[in-house]
């Protein structure tokens, strides 16, 4: 069974009078375990289809299965459950809590599962290791580089063991070099078992991944790599 099934989804937008198609039909499977990348130009609806695969948004039209789930009509109460149970994001911007340290924001979805702090400190410290960042664990975000914040970042994702990892522009706000450790820490992940889905402009970051493909125009296309 795929983990991720999106058959024929649509989206539509409305500007004023106006009806936006962002997604056009798109069909996609992932299976378990897969490395998969999604890249397009600006406008070519890849935000949109992460939003959706990431039970951020619905579709207009089609089905999103999840692991078997039927998620396409869920309310918002249930979808955040899902994202908080079965999704790990990392974003571009880390959107970490500046007055949380490293240890606090990787426990953030613990929390948001009904774990006190105390509880989860350990298992944030001990991703936090996982990530090469153990000793820096107390530290707020400001006091890190932005590689170190991404690591965090990458840290909160793995906490719940989710069984997908939605990575959207992960390397856009770092150097190259430091863009390259975080592609090969996520490499690390998928040989370990993770499945992950990274939404990119960049075609050397989408050549990692197993597959690749590419939207235009709201539609999806296999590139050469398959």
């Amino acid at each position: 069974m795929a983990l991720i099934d999106v058959q024929e989804v649509r989206k539509e937008f409305r500007r004023g009078t106006e009806v936006v198609q962002a997604l056009r039909g798109v069909s996609l499977q992932i299976e378990p375990g897969e490395y998969v990348s999604i890249s397009g130009p600006s406008g070519s609806g890849k935000t949109t289809l992460m939003d959706i695969i990431g039970c951020l948004s619905r579709p207009t039209a089609g089905t999103y299965r999840l692991a078997g789930e039927d998620v396409s009509g869920l309310d918002e109460e249930a979808l955040a459950t899902i994202r908080n149970a079965k999704i790990g994001f990392v974003f571009q911007a880390f959107n970490l809590l500046a007055r949380y340290s490293a240890a606090d924001n990787v426990a953030l979805p613990l929390l948001y599962a009904g774990q006190t702090l105390a509880e989860a400190r350990p298992r944030a410290k001990e991703a936090l290791k996982q990530v090469g960042l153990g000793h820096r664990a107390s530290h707020l975000p400001g006091e890190l580089s932005g590689g170190e914040q991404q690591r965090v970042a990458i840290a909160r994702a793995l906490i719940n063991k989710p069984l997908l990892i939605l990575a959207d522009e992960p390397t856009g706000n770092l150097d190259t070099a430091i863009g390259a450790e975080i592609l090969d820490l996520l490499d690390t992940i998928h040989k370990g078992g993770g499945t992950i889905v990274l939404v990119t402009h960049d075609p050397a970051a989408a050549e990692r991944a197993q597959r690749a493909f590419a939207l235009d125009d709201g539609r999806i296309a296999p590139k050469t790599q398959g």
